[in-house]
């Protein structure tokens, strides 16, 4: 038998956890050299062998509480680590002996944690039989904690044969008085939906009863996700379910915030028909008492499919008000919330940057970069130069991560506003020069890359720039990137020379590789600055003694070349050198296999030739979507 796997289960409350059986028999006092409990974790040397020995303490006629919990505390160590125990190990030297427990001993304590082990085992289902009696006096008792305990273990190690039996005591814990049991047979509803679905649909009207109940907040929503989980093979019974709960006040929070989700659910399916009614609901909950349920309902109008600047106005209303509540979790959410709103919808959240630039300067280091973010795509040309400023300070604060968002935000801001590439260009610049990683340093260079594609008056400056980086540039990756784009770029513009002396540098100065790469950018020159071309040939000469055979081979071809004065040969070799698709190639080399005649060599030139790309925007990093994903979904 193997340890039950630790699944999520979304909207369940979880059950007691192995770290409340711990947490029971550490001491308090901690040891100011190691942060240890004194005399040592009670679980260091634990292993499967010992514990096995420890448990034939369940079999002993005098029980001692005390030491069987310690037992099984260690049971449950070793089985939240993984470790497998065999069928006859966890049968006969663990389950059977910890079964007598139940008609031996009443401790509360030692209960709660029979019922975690036997949850964590699973027993097969002939040895499950042994204690279904047990827990189903359990479900019957007076102590409604044995009660709600009994339901969970019950619902977990049962198979839909033997839930026939227990069905009908089920049902009624559903509509328990007691919310501890009710919300444990819910509970236990969820999880037989996956293993047992068609009885469990045979409890929809307790289940709509528990929905209706408004003494119990936990109930209902539990009974709500229950519901909805049963209806959710037909859409139109779910419409019917969220129209009809829609009409009423739901008194839990959860169960709102719940309603809500699924109304939007009904919505994005394309009822259009209720849509005005959805959306007036929708905008009845932003004026909810409850923080959690404005705010989901606030989320919900932004992300309605179709949805209007007006529709959007009273959403944006609520968020901005959240801007400045004192609790962080709540500025945070009102934030992100805003920054996707303005990915669409930018002219709407202009009321709020007031509010957003105040939050720059908060203690939150995620907030401010959000509020950073949502300020650069809502901003006006005439707010940049500002902008910069108050993120010039700003950026020496926060990790790399966040670093990098805010530079592809720039990114975005730049391409909105071609006409301020200067002053971003500057900032990206002197941001390059500072401390970093290779992820932040990539995402400037990318960005770089991105504008003197797409602005042409960018290009000189952007390549004074990058020169100047790869001066001092410890990744090999972004010096061979920067030195092909020179190469590319550099004899285009009005003084392609003064870019010579950047790459000759590196042939001085960096690794094989870097210094391969240079090679290339110098002929690149050669090739299509006729006026230094002689120069570029001295150079290539100087280069064919090099320790690499990379360099050495790339110099001494490209000195033949530019020397030949064949100019034909010359573009053909080294500044028309189109890069062939692998797919192409592929395929040329298949064909000339089949064929069968290998007569003749291989011709590259059957491969279909690839146009050279622009340098665009990162691939890895969709446009405007990255700030979305800080602090998780939502």
């Amino acid at each position: 038998m193997k340890p039950r796997n630790q699944e999520s289960e979304g909207l369940v409350l979880p059950p007691p956890s192995l770290s409340l059986a711990m947490a029971s028999f550490e001491k308090k006092d901690e040891d100011e050299d190691y942060g240890e409990p004194r005399g040592g974790s009670m679980f260091r040397g634990v292993d499967k062998a010992h514990v096995i020995q420890e448990a034939r303490a369940f079999n002993e006629a005098n029980v001692d509480s005390s030491r069987c919990i310690t037992i099984m505390t260690k049971l449950l160590y070793l089985l939240g680590k993984g470790e497998n125990f065999s069928s006859k190990e966890s049968t006969e030297s663990i389950f059977f002996p910890m079964t007598k427990l139940f008609l031996r001993d009443k401790d509360e304590k030692l209960r709660r944690l029979m019922y975690l082990v036997i949850k964590e085992l699973k027993p097969d289902t002939d040895c499950v039989i042994i204690v279904t009696s047990t827990l189903t006096k359990d479900m019957n008792s007076s102590n409604d904690l044995y009660r709600a305990n009994s339901i969970r273990v019950l619902c977990t190690i049962t198979d839909t044969s033997m839930l026939m039996n227990i069905e009908r005591y089920l049902k009624q814990a559903i509509v328990d008085k007691q919310p501890l049991v009710a919300s444990a047979a819910l509970v236990a509803g969820m999880k037989l939906m996956r293993t047992s679905p068609e009885v469990v649909r045979r409890w929809v009207n307790e289940v709509m009863q528990a929905v209706q109940d408004k003494t119990a907040q936990m109930v209902q929503y539990h009974a709500l996700a229950l519901m909805h989980s049963i209806k959710s093979t037909d859409k139109l019974a779910v419409s019917k379910l969220v129209s009809t709960l829609t009409k009423q006040q739901l008194k839990s929070p959860l169960a709102m915030c719940l309603l809500i989700r699924y109304t939007v659910n009904v919505i994005q399916e394309g009822n259009s028909e209720q849509a005005r009614t959805y959306y007036d609901f929708l905008e009845s909950c932003l004026r909810h008492r409850s923080e959690m349920v404005i705010f989901e309902a606030a989320r919900a109008i932004c992300q309605m499919p179709g949805v209007t600047q007006r529709e959007l106005t009273p959403a944006i209303t609520v968020l901005q008000l959240f801007l400045s509540s004192p609790k962080p979790t709540l500025r945070f959410a009102a934030v992100r919330a805003l920054n996707r709103v303005a990915m669409a919808f930018p002219l709407t959240v202009t009321t709020c940057n007031v509010d957003l630039e105040n939050m720059i300067a908060d203690s939150n280091r995620s907030i401010a970069t959000l509020a950073i973010t949502t300020l650069l795509k809502t901003g006006s040309e005439s707010s940049v130069d500002r902008l910069m400023k108050q993120i010039g300070s700003f950026m020496s604060d926060i990790a790399d991560e966040f670093k990098v968002i805010v530079v592809d935000a720039i990114r975005a801001l730049c391409l909105k506003y071609p006409q301020k590439h200067r002053i971003l260009m500057n900032f990206l610049s002197n941001v390059l020069r500072e401390e970093g990683g290779f992820e932040f340093k990539r995402s400037i260079v990318d960005t770089i890359l991105v504008l003197i594609g797409e602005i042409p008056d960018a290009v000189e400056s952007g390549l004074g720039h990058l020169c100047e980086f790869i001066e001092d540039c410890e990744f090999t990756f972004l010096s061979t990137q920067i030195l092909h784009l020179v190469g590319e770029k550099g004899p285009k513009t009005s003084a392609p020379g003064k870019y010579i002396r950047h790459i000759y540098n590196r042939i001085i100065l960096e690794n094989a590789t870097v210094r391969a790469a240079a090679v290339s950018s110098l002929a690149k020159f050669g090739a299509s600055v006729p006026s230094l071309r002689d120069s570029m040939v001295t150079l290539l000469r100087r280069c064919v003694h090099d320790a690499d055979d990379e360099v050495r081979d790339r110099s001494t071809f490209y000195a033949s070349v530019l020397s030949s004065g064949d100019e034909s040969l010359i573009k053909r070799l080294v500044t028309d050198l189109t890069p062939m698709p692998l797919s192409g190639v592929e395929k040329a080399l298949g064909e000339y296999k089949e064929s069968g005649d290998f007569s003749q060599p291989f011709n590259f030139t059957k491969a279909v030739v690839a146009p050279i790309a622009s340098p665009t925007k990162r691939k890895d990093q969709p446009k405007d979507t990255a700030m979305a994903n800080v602090g998780g979904g939502g």
